[in-house]
């Protein structure tokens, strides 16, 4: 199609506490963006749901607020691409209209019937062999136990929402719902679908539906969306949805990527064996692989990545970013003292500069946090343990105790819960990883990236406008979709801001912190299962 001489897609990044838009040009650089936060309604009994009409609502938002600052015109976008929260459920009838909330990948709801779903002969953590056998053949992994996926969503709303469940002509991930909106195709991609576990994944050029798999789930075929390969292009935006965003109808619409797979591409991390650490809201680490594995013991695997034809390690644990803003809006500063810090929006919603002051809390505190640890599992956790009933807190604190303590213990623990995480990463990929890229909020911190180097004992390197990864790397799929860009290209269009290399002083005092982080773990797994296994159930 024809261009300006400035084009650019559209990035969107739907987050869970906020989306975020960007203008991106086709080389990476960007050209302007907006913030529209979101809010995430937390139930009793493990439930975590966002309205995705708000999702849609703020994005047209964004977009108007972005056209109508002049920096960048409607006539220079030339695509639209999402990178989104992955492991959601929107439940939708003929016309794509939600008959539910969104239940996102906080939700545990499904957790009890997962495991119904996976119990059997030869019980392997908590699956039947043959079962399991079964999904990590065909898909490279297995539901998690957490209920925490669409597989658990699904069965959720099957088993206590029978009628909605008859109701809904398809159930959507947050992604594709919105590309429904803007395309008007009920379709997802190879690597968005994978967390359903009903994709047979072994040829990476023909993924399908595994009539084995929909039988395992319990789950009809035609309440599933049809399946498109991965950066792919859907078609034009239709009418309404242009009118609403201000755009031409000839923009086209890009399948978009999951937030960690878009994520790896934005890093430029995409030669295999090169890994990325996020340390947004949640964390990850993940690596472009040349082979399909699966490690269901530490809930990680190979699956389709957004790069057409390749595979990526994935993981996640389920809170990083989440930790610091939980200590900061909920037990350091009530809404009055973000009031006097000069917030004058949301009361949950703290200034950029109260970070700022934290951070240097931290800093004055010594490495270690005087044997403060932090755990930092307030909802449970992913991998490198599949176990929804941990839970987080302060250890070893005494009357010496003060904010900055806590600050540097909460951004260690995270590292402590990486490092983790990493060590079994090395295992998987069979090598010594001897840097890793540090993406999302948290990478916006130096303190915390140098934390990052000294407790993993491995050279971080900061990506450049860390927070807009994900957006970057929905722009380059675009791109690549479009005939723009190829992937050798990408990595020499991410640059490197700063690089923090491990402090050997810290190396014995952090080892020693890391053992007794895990012995936390061990010692107090069963007590968290019985304070807060009822109350999940």
């Amino acid at each position: 199609m024809p261009t300006s001489g400035n084009p650019c897609i559209l990035a969107i990044d739907l987050g869970t506490s906020a989306v975020k838009l960007a203008a991106v040009t086709l080389r990476g650089s960007i050209v302007g963006g907006e913030v529209e936060p979101q809010a995430v309604q937390l139930l009793p009994d493990g439930g975590a749901e966002q309205d995705p009409e708000a999702w849609w609502s703020a994005i047209v938002r964004a977009t108007r607020r972005l056209l109508g600052k002049g920096v960048v015109s409607a006539d220079d976008i030339v695509g639209i691409n999402i990178s989104s929260q992955w492991s959601g459920t929107v439940a939708v009838d003929e016309r794509g209209k939600p008959l539910h909330p969104a239940i996102i990948w906080m939700d545990s709801r499904g957790a009890p019937h997962v495991r119904r779903a996976a119990h059997g002969f030869m019980p392997v953590e908590g699956f039947g062999l043959a079962r399991l056998l079964t999904w990590v053949r065909l898909t490279g992994g297995a539901p998690t136990l957490s209920g925490k996926d669409p597989f658990g969503h699904i069965l959720y709303l099957k088993s206590e929402h029978p009628q909605l469940y008859r109701d809904t002509y398809k159930f959507l991930e947050p992604k594709d719902w919105l590309n429904l909106r803007l395309s008007g195709r009920f379709a997802s991609s190879f690597d968005t679908i994978t967390l359903h576990w009903v994709t047979d994944n072994r040829d990476l050029q023909r993924i399908h539906y595994a009539e084995q798999l929909l039988q395992l789930a319990g789950l009809p075929r035609e309440k599933l969306p049809d399946l498109v390969p991965a950066a792919s292009v859907l078609g034009p935006l239709q009418p309404e949805a242009a009118r609403a965003l201000g755009l031409s109808e000839k923009v086209q619409v890009i399948t978009g990527a999951p937030d960690i797979l878009a994520a790896a591409v934005g890093s430029g991390a995409v030669r295999d064996f090169e890994p990325h650490l996020c340390v947004g809201t949640s964390s990850w680490i993940a690596a472009h692989l040349p082979f399909k594995k699966t490690d269901v013991f530490h809930q990680m695997g190979t699956l389709p990545s957004a790069l057409p034809g390749r595979y990526i390690l994935t993981n996640e644990q389920e809170s990083a970013g989440l930790c610091l803003s939980f200590l900061k809006d909920n037990i350091l500063f009530g809404h009055e003292e973000l009031a006097r810090h000069g917030n004058t929006g949301d009361p949950g919603q703290a200034p950029a500069d109260l970070y700022q002051v934290l951070e240097k809390a931290a800093a004055s505190v010594p490495a270690g946090s005087d044997q403060l640890i932090f755990m930092p599992w307030l909802n449970g956790e992913r991998s490198p343990v599949d176990d929804q009933y941990l839970r987080g807190g302060f250890f070893n604190q005494s009357l010496k105790t003060t904010r900055g303590h806590m600050v540097r213990a909460v951004l260690e623990g995270v590292a402590y819960n990486s490092r983790w995480l990493f060590t079994y990463v090395e295992k998987f990929v069979g090598r010594r990883l001897d840097s890793l890229r540090i993406i999302g909020g948290g990478a916006r911190s130096r303190l915390w990236c140098q934390i990052m180097a000294d407790v993993l004992d491995r050279r971080i390197q900061q990506v450049d406008e860390p927070v807009l990864a994900n957006a970057r790397g929905a722009a380059f799929q675009a791109a690549l979709a479009l005939g723009h860009l190829t992937v050798d290209e990408i990595p020499s269009l991410v640059p490197v801001a700063n690089t923090f290399e491990p402090n050997p002083q810290n190396r014995g005092l952090y080892d020693e912190l890391f053992g007794e982080f895990v012995n936390l773990y061990k010692s107090n797994k069963a007590i968290f299962a019985r304070l807060n296994r009822a109350r999940s159930a």
